[in-house]
C-alpha cells in the first residue's frame, strides 16, 4: 500500500493571511476552490494537483491561538519536504513571517521552521540523500 498524505483541513481566523502564508512557502500552491456554506462559513482548498490544504473560517474567536509544544492536545507541526529549504527560509522572512527554531545542522538534511499567522508551526526539510538510513538518522542530531 502506498501512503501519502493527499490534504490537511485548518479552522482559522484569517484565510487570507494563511494564503499568504501558504503561496509563500510553496509558490507553486494556488487557491483551487474559495466557497462559503449555506451558514456563509468559508472554506478555501489552497495547493496544487496533487496536494492541498484546506482552510475553514473559524466561528469561535478562542481565548489564544494554539501554542505548539505546549503539552496541550493538538498539532505541535505540520512537516513538508522541500527542494530548496535556504532558499524557503529566504523567501519567507522577506515576506515577515516568524522563524520559530534556529535552523539546524545535519550532514543529510536542513530544516527550516515557520509560525504562520494563526501560530501554527511548519517544518520544512531539504534531503540532501536518497539513502532511508541517511534520511531518517537521528544520531547526528544537531
Amino acid at each position: 500500500m502506498t501512503v501519502r498524505m493527499e490534504h490537511a483541513n485548518l479552522c482559522v481566523r484569517d484565510i487570507e493571511a494563511m494564503i499568504w502564508f501558504l503561496t509563500t512557502a510553496f509558490p507553486e500552491f494556488r487557491v483551487r476552490a474559495d466557497q462559503a456554506d449555506d451558514d456563509g462559513s468559508r472554506w478555501v482548498h489552497v495547493g496544487n494537483d496533487d496536494t492541498y490544504i484546506a482552510l475553514s473560517s473559524a466561528w469561535e474567536s478562542g481565548d489564544a491561538p494554539f501554542a505548539p509544544y505546549s503539552g496541550l492536545p493538538g498539532v505541535n507541526h505540520l512537516g513538508y519536504e522541500v527542494d530548496d529549504a535556504e532558499a524557503l527560509r529566504a523567501r519567507m522572512l522577506a515576506a515577515g513571517f516568524e522563524e520559530s527554531t534556529v535552523p539546524n545542522h545535519h550532514p543529510h538534511r536542513q530544516r527550516v521552521y515557520f509560525r504562520d499567522p494563526e501560530g501554527n508551526d511548519w517544518e520544512f526539510v531539504q534531503y540532501f540523500s536518497t539513502d532511508p538510513a541517511e534520511r531518517n538518522d537521528y544520531e547526528l542530531l544537531a
